[in-house]
Protein backbone atom coordinates (compact mmCIF):
# COMPACT_ATOMS: atom_id res chain seq x y z
CA UNK A 1 0.00 0.00 0.00
CA UNK A 2 1.12 3.25 -1.04
CA UNK A 3 -0.02 6.92 -0.44
CA UNK A 4 1.24 9.56 -2.83
CA UNK A 5 0.57 13.07 -3.15
CA UNK A 6 0.20 15.12 -6.29
CA UNK A 7 -1.30 18.54 -7.65
CA UNK A 8 -3.41 19.87 -10.46
CA UNK A 9 -3.16 23.59 -11.32
CA UNK A 10 -5.38 25.70 -13.65
CA UNK A 11 -6.83 28.99 -13.83
CA UNK A 12 -10.42 29.46 -13.36
CA UNK A 13 -12.96 31.81 -14.59
CA UNK A 14 -14.77 32.19 -11.44
CA UNK A 15 -18.57 32.81 -11.19
CA UNK A 16 -19.62 29.03 -11.25
CA UNK A 17 -16.93 28.24 -13.34
CA UNK A 18 -17.57 24.44 -13.74
CA UNK A 19 -13.94 22.62 -14.57
CA UNK A 20 -13.91 18.52 -15.83
CA UNK A 21 -10.55 17.39 -14.54
CA UNK A 22 -11.72 13.71 -14.86
CA UNK A 23 -8.80 12.71 -17.61
CA UNK A 24 -5.71 14.65 -15.50
CA UNK A 25 -7.26 12.69 -12.56
CA UNK A 26 -7.07 9.71 -13.94
CA UNK A 27 -3.86 10.67 -15.83
CA UNK A 28 -2.25 10.48 -12.73
CA UNK A 29 -3.61 7.42 -11.41
CA UNK A 30 -1.54 5.82 -14.62
CA UNK A 31 1.42 7.98 -14.14
CA UNK A 32 1.54 7.15 -10.31
CA UNK A 33 1.65 3.45 -11.63
CA UNK A 34 -1.42 2.45 -9.11
CA UNK A 35 -4.07 0.13 -9.94
CA UNK A 36 -6.18 -0.04 -7.30
CA UNK A 37 -6.95 2.28 -4.27
CA UNK A 38 -9.40 6.16 -4.04
CA UNK A 39 -8.21 9.64 -4.41
CA UNK A 40 -8.99 12.35 -2.16
CA UNK A 41 -9.04 15.60 -3.95
CA UNK A 42 -8.84 18.72 -2.06
CA UNK A 43 -8.91 22.46 -2.88
CA UNK A 44 -7.25 24.56 -0.57
CA UNK A 45 -9.22 27.67 -0.25
CA UNK A 46 -12.88 28.37 0.50
CA UNK A 47 -14.65 29.76 -2.46
CA UNK A 48 -14.40 26.62 -4.85
CA UNK A 49 -15.54 23.10 -4.53
CA UNK A 50 -15.68 19.12 -5.75
CA UNK A 51 -18.99 17.37 -7.38
CA UNK A 52 -19.47 14.64 -9.92
CA UNK A 53 -21.94 15.42 -12.63
CA UNK A 54 -22.89 14.82 -16.57
CA UNK A 55 -20.59 17.38 -18.05
CA UNK A 56 -22.83 18.48 -20.59
CA UNK A 57 -23.34 22.04 -21.29
CA UNK A 58 -27.29 21.56 -20.13
CA UNK A 59 -26.88 20.27 -16.89
CA UNK A 60 -23.87 22.66 -16.17
CA UNK A 61 -26.33 25.38 -16.75
CA UNK A 62 -28.63 23.77 -14.70
CA UNK A 63 -26.65 23.25 -11.96
CA UNK A 64 -25.12 27.44 -12.36
CA UNK A 65 -29.20 28.01 -12.38
CA UNK A 66 -29.71 26.62 -9.23
CA UNK A 67 -27.19 27.71 -7.33
CA UNK A 68 -27.91 31.32 -8.01
CA UNK A 69 -31.72 30.55 -6.92
CA UNK A 70 -30.82 28.37 -3.40
CA UNK A 71 -27.81 31.31 -2.88
CA UNK A 72 -27.96 34.16 -4.95
CA UNK A 73 -25.35 36.41 -5.64
CA UNK A 74 -27.05 39.70 -5.65
CA UNK A 75 -27.77 40.08 -2.26
CA UNK A 76 -25.87 41.19 0.93
CA UNK A 77 -24.15 38.85 2.75
CA UNK A 78 -22.50 39.23 6.41
CA UNK A 79 -19.23 38.54 4.80
CA UNK A 80 -19.55 41.12 2.19
CA UNK A 81 -19.96 43.53 5.28
CA UNK A 82 -17.05 42.85 7.36
CA UNK A 83 -14.42 42.03 3.78
CA UNK A 84 -15.94 44.31 1.68
CA UNK A 85 -15.17 41.91 -1.20
CA UNK A 86 -18.83 41.09 -2.35
CA UNK A 87 -18.10 37.68 -2.29
CA UNK A 88 -20.12 35.93 0.88
CA UNK A 89 -22.50 34.33 -1.86
CA UNK A 90 -19.35 32.22 -2.76
CA UNK A 91 -17.92 31.20 0.63
CA UNK A 92 -21.83 29.87 1.26
CA UNK A 93 -21.98 28.07 -2.04
CA UNK A 94 -18.49 26.35 -1.48
CA UNK A 95 -19.17 25.13 1.51
CA UNK A 96 -22.37 24.18 0.12
CA UNK A 97 -20.23 21.35 -2.02
CA UNK A 98 -17.50 20.91 -0.03
CA UNK A 99 -13.79 21.34 -0.72
CA UNK A 100 -12.79 17.60 -1.38
CA UNK A 101 -14.28 14.58 -2.86
CA UNK A 102 -12.99 10.68 -2.81
CA UNK A 103 -13.30 8.12 -5.66
CA UNK A 104 -12.66 4.74 -5.52
CA UNK A 105 -10.41 3.34 -8.65
CA UNK A 106 -9.76 -0.38 -9.77
CA UNK A 107 -7.41 -2.43 -12.60
CA UNK A 108 -6.34 1.64 -13.23
CA UNK A 109 -9.37 3.02 -13.97
CA UNK A 110 -11.31 5.14 -11.89
CA UNK A 111 -15.07 4.11 -10.32
CA UNK A 112 -17.43 6.41 -12.17
CA UNK A 113 -20.58 5.90 -13.74
CA UNK A 114 -20.98 5.96 -17.87
CA UNK A 115 -22.10 9.73 -17.83
CA UNK A 116 -20.16 10.79 -14.78
CA UNK A 117 -17.40 13.12 -14.34
CA UNK A 118 -15.58 14.83 -11.91
CA UNK A 119 -15.36 19.02 -11.58
CA UNK A 120 -14.26 21.45 -9.68
CA UNK A 121 -16.63 24.52 -9.66
CA UNK A 122 -15.02 28.12 -8.65
CA UNK A 123 -17.90 29.91 -7.29
CA UNK A 124 -15.46 33.23 -6.55
CA UNK A 125 -16.25 36.34 -8.22
CA UNK A 126 -12.94 36.66 -10.19
CA UNK A 127 -10.46 34.67 -12.06
CA UNK A 128 -8.58 32.49 -9.92
CA UNK A 129 -5.27 30.14 -10.43
CA UNK A 130 -6.13 27.57 -8.78
CA UNK A 131 -4.11 24.56 -7.40
CA UNK A 132 -5.50 20.80 -6.98
CA UNK A 133 -4.20 18.67 -3.76
CA UNK A 134 -4.31 14.89 -4.93
CA UNK A 135 -3.47 12.03 -2.50
CA UNK A 136 -3.47 8.68 -3.47
CA UNK A 137 -4.06 5.47 -1.32
CA UNK A 138 -3.59 2.70 -3.12
CA UNK A 139 -1.31 -0.34 -4.71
Amino acid sequence: MKVLSDSLSFTTGGFNDIIDITQEVSHRITENGLTNGIVTLFVPGSTGGFTTIEYESGLVKDFTELMEKIIPSDVSYHHDARWGDGNGFSHVRASLLGPSLTIPFTNGELSLGTWQQIVFVDFDNRSRSRRIVLQFIGE
